[in-house]
């Protein structure tokens, strides 16, 4: 697998969104995220039923080096929480794509997923930060 998968959108913050059906997606953060955080020990979501907002920190992540807000790609309604990552929050190191995502959410407005990169567009992001 690439590190940055074909089938989802990127943000600049280093979150990722799969779609899940029309207006259901999946967020979790990319393997880049992942690498400079070093071993996340703890994860810090919100509730099924909460409101997330666009730019707006929804979460937190934490590591042996830092804590880090989680940013929401989409305005939207958390539908699903991974909850065993709150027991085995190590699986985002090992499997940021699959087993490691973090919530499931209704999208307010499916417009701004096109809005969100695609892999090639964050690689190329990637590349102009460095």
């Amino acid at each position: 697998m690439s590190d940055y998968p074909e089938d989802l959108r990127y943000t600049q913050e280093h979150e990722w969104i799969r779609l899940q059906g029309d207006t259901t997606v999946q967020i979790g953060i990319t393997r880049f995220a992942v690498e400079q955080l070093g071993d996340v020990t703890m994860l810090e979501l919100p509730q099924e039923g909460a409101a997330i907002t666009k730019n707006e920190v929804f979460g937190t992540v934490e590591s042996v080096k830092a804590v880090s807000d989680l940013f929401a790609p989409v305005d939207g309604t958390v539908k699903k929480v991974n909850a065993p990552l709150g027991d085995t929050p190590e699986t985002i190191n090992e499997d940021p794509y699959v087993a490691g995502w973090m919530i499931e959410v209704e999208v307010a407005d499916p417009s701004q997923i096109e809005l969100l990169m695609t892999a090639a567009a964050y690689t190329k992001f990637l590349a102009d930060q460095a």
